[in-house]
C-alpha cells in the first residue's frame, strides 16, 4: 500500500503545472552550498539481497537535500574524473557541481564539496524564465578545450558553454539546430542529447531527442546534428514512456532513459539500449531493455543519465532525478555497473527482449 500511496502521490505532482514563481536572480559564479545526503543501500525495496536487475547490477546512492532554494529540479548531468565529480544541470537554469568518494568497487561513499551557479547567455546575464529551463547536458568530444553543450526546453534550442569548473562563469552561444526541433511542443520537447564517441562513426556533432512526439501516438523524433550524415530518425513508442535523457557507451551504443508516470500505471522508468549502427537519418530505430522499474523500487521523475568509466575499468551508469521542487518528490542519484552485454540478433541488430525483474513480494 505504501509504494502504490507513493506512486499516486508522485502522478499528482508530476501532473500538476508548475507555478511560474518569480526569483530573486543570484550574481555569477559559483556558491558554496550545503547539501545532505542519505544512501539508498537497495534499489529493490524490501528486498536487500538483490543486487542484479536486467541488465545492470546496483552499486548504490543517496538521496540528496538542501536548505538552499535554489538546489533541486536536477534535469541532466555528466560524470566526470571516473565519476568522482558530477556537474548537473536544473531546469531553472543553475548549475550543480559535487564530488563524490568512491570505493575501489566504483560504489558511491559521499557527496560533498558541492556548488551552484547561475547559467549565463551570450551577454553574461543569468538565464531566467523560461528560457531557463535546461534538460541535458554533455560534454564535447575531441581536442581542449572541451565544451558543454545544453538542451532547452519551451524556448527549444542547443547551447555551448565554455567549461570552468572553477568558477562556472562560461557563457551559452547558440547553435545552430534543425527547424523541426522549433516546431516541438513547449513542454514535450528537446529533452536528450548525447555526443557520439569515437566507436559511433556517425561524424555527428551532436544526437538529440525529443520527450515525445507532437502527436503522442506517433514515435518519438530525434536528429543527428551535423556531420555528412545528418537528420531526422525516430525512436519507437513503447508504451507510455517518454524519453527523459541518453548517453552512448563506450562501445558505441546509445542508452535512452525513459519515464512513465500516468494514474492508471503508475511511475517508472526504463533504459533502452540502441546500436550505434541503428542510428541512420530516415530509419526508426529500437532496442533492448537494460531494465525496467516501477514504484517499487528507489526511483521518483528520473531524468537525468551519464555514462563513465570506472578506475577498475566498469562502465558505470548514473541516474538522477527531477524533484521539481516538490515536498511530495525527491532527489536521487543511483549508480549501476552494466554487467551483461546486448543480445546479438541473427541479422546482425539488437533484440527488444524484457529484462528480468524479480517479482514484488506480496503485501
Amino acid at each position: 500500500m505504501r509504494a502504490a500511496l507513493r506512486a499516486f502521490l508522485l502522478c499528482c505532482a508530476l501532473a500538476a503545472p508548475l507555478a511560474a514563481a518569480a526569483e530573486p536572480v543570484i550574481p555569477p559564479g559559483a556558491e558554496s552550498i550545503e547539501v545532505r545526503s542519505s544512501p539508498i543501500a537497495h534499489f529493490r525495496i524490501g528486498y536487500p539481497d538483490l543486487a542484479r536487475f536486467g541488465r545492470l547490477e546496483y552499486l548504490g546512492g543517496f538521496e540528496l537535500w538542501s536548505p538552499n532554494r535554489h538546489f533541486g529540479a536536477l534535469s541532466g548531468l555528466v560524470s566526470l574524473k571516473a565519476g568522482r565529480r558530477i556537474v548537473a544541470i536544473s531546469d531553472n537554469g543553475f548549475w550543480f557541481d559535487a564530488k563524490l568518494d568512491v570505493d575501489a568497487d566504483g560504489r558511491p561513499t559521499a557527496l560533498f564539496d558541492a556548488r551552484i551557479a547561475p547559467m549565463l547567455d551570450a551577454s553574461g546575464t543569468v538565464i531566467v524564465g523560461h528560457e531557463a529551463d535546461a534538460e541535458s547536458v554533455v560534454l564535447t568530444r575531441g581536442p581542449d578545450p572541451k565544451q558543454f553543450i545544453v538542451s532547452f526546453e519551451r524556448d527549444h534550442r542547443l547551447e555551448r558553454f565554455p567549461v570552468d569548473l572553477e568558477n562556472f562563469l562560461g557563457r551559452g552561444e547558440r547553435m545552430k539546430i534543425p527547424r523541426a526541433i522549433r516546431k516541438l511542443r513547449g513542454n514535450r520537447g528537446l529533452e536528450a542529447i548525447a555526443v557520439p564517441p569515437e566507436t559511433c562513426p556517425l561524424g555527428a556533432e551532436v544526437i538529440a531527442l525529443a520527450e515525445r512526439d507532437p502527436r503522442s501516438d506517433r514515435d518519438i523524433p530525434g536528429w543527428i546534428i551535423g556531420g555528412p550524415k545528418a537528420g531526422m530518425f525516430r525512436v519507437r513508442l513503447d508504451g507510455d514512456f517518454s524519453i527523459t535523457d541518453a548517453a552512448f557507451l563506450p562501445d558505441g551504443d546509445l542508452v535512452i532513459l525513459e519515464r512513465l508516470f500516468n494514474f492508471a500505471q503508475g511511475v517508472g522508468m526504463r533504459l533502452r539500449r540502441i546500436p550505434c549502427a541503428a542510428l541512420k537519418a530516415g530509419t526508426t530505430v529500437d532496442g533492448i531493455e537494460l531494465m525496467t522499474a516501477d514504484f517499487g523500487y528507489q526511483i521518483d521523475n528520473m531524468e537525468g543519465l551519464s555514462v563513465h568509466v570506472g578506475d577498475n575499468g566498469d562502465t558505470v551508469l548514473t541516474l538522477m532525478s527531477d524533484d521539481n521542487r516538490s515536498l511530495l518528490q525527491r532527489t536521487l542519484l543511483l549508480r549501476f555497473r552494466l554487467v551483461e552485454p546486448p543480445v546479438p540478433h541473427e541479422k546482425g541488430g539488437f533484440k527488444l527482449r524484457p529484462a528480468v525483474l524479480p517479482q514484488p513480494a506480496a503485501e
